[in-house]
């Protein structure tokens, strides 16, 4: 959003750790950090006043955790993103993520870029979930579909190309763009065309369904 930062609100109850998530989002001139909270009311106080676009959340903090505070944000700021940024990466805090109407979920050791990107895709209406959550997800949801479901997923991905279903597979295996690159011997720019074109001829609104899809279908690991 050229001209338009995308504004932020971050929420740890650790000083040192908002540093820290604020100097790297403040990086890129296209992120501007609006507020800081040090628990899950303040977040949700913050993020009404600032008009923010994301909310990067902790999970343990005082007053309202930050599970709770993803409920309260969807219901006071619709408009704005939340993304939970944890050291606690269990799949029932990844499921409650999403259920809650999370954008996105990410573990505390996330690389810079990464937690740039999660942001960036979080403003743009997209989900973001690390590679180890989108495999949490991918498999709690995956597990015991019926037998339909898999065929309907197969019809699906039968149209597209080979290269395609290589992608979408590892999509399935929960890797990154750049992790998909390596392994298929192309650039992480080439992929994200496949998936962006996966995406649109599977008619998924975003790489987590597109996973789930894959491994209903049969494909990644």
């Amino acid at each position: 959003m050229p001209g338009t930062p995308i504004r932020v609100v971050i929420a740890d109850d650790e000083p040192l750790i908002r540093a820290g998530i604020r100097m790297i989002l403040t990086s890129d001139p296209g992120i501007q950090v609006v507020a800081e909270a040090a628990n899950g009311r303040e977040a949700v106080d913050m993020t009404r006043a600032h008009g923010a676009d994301v909310v990067l959340l902790d999970i343990q903090m005082p007053v309202m955790d930050g599970l709770t505070a993803v409920g309260e944000l969807r219901r006071a700021v619709p408009a704005a993103r939340v993304i939970v940024l944890t050291t606690f990466g269990e799949r029932d805090n990844v499921l409650r993520t999403l259920a809650s109407g999370g954008a996105g979920f990410l573990l505390k050791d996330t690389a810079p870029a990464e937690l740039i990107g999660a942001v960036r895709a979080a403003a743009a209406g997209d989900a973001y979930l690390s590679p180890g959550a989108t495999r949490h997800v991918v498999d709690q949801l995956a597990s015991g579909r019926a037998a339909a479901r898999s065929e309907e997923a197969r019809a699906r991905v039968a149209g597209l190309s080979t290269r395609e279903h290589e992608v979408l597979a590892l999509l399935g295996e929960g890797l990154s763009n750049a992790d998909a690159g390596k392994r298929l011997h192309m650039s992480e720019a080439t992929v994200k065309t496949y998936v962006s074109r996966i995406l649109a001829k599977l008619e998924c609104e975003n790489r987590v369904q597109a996973a789930l899809l894959a491994r209903d279908a049969g494909l990644g690991g």
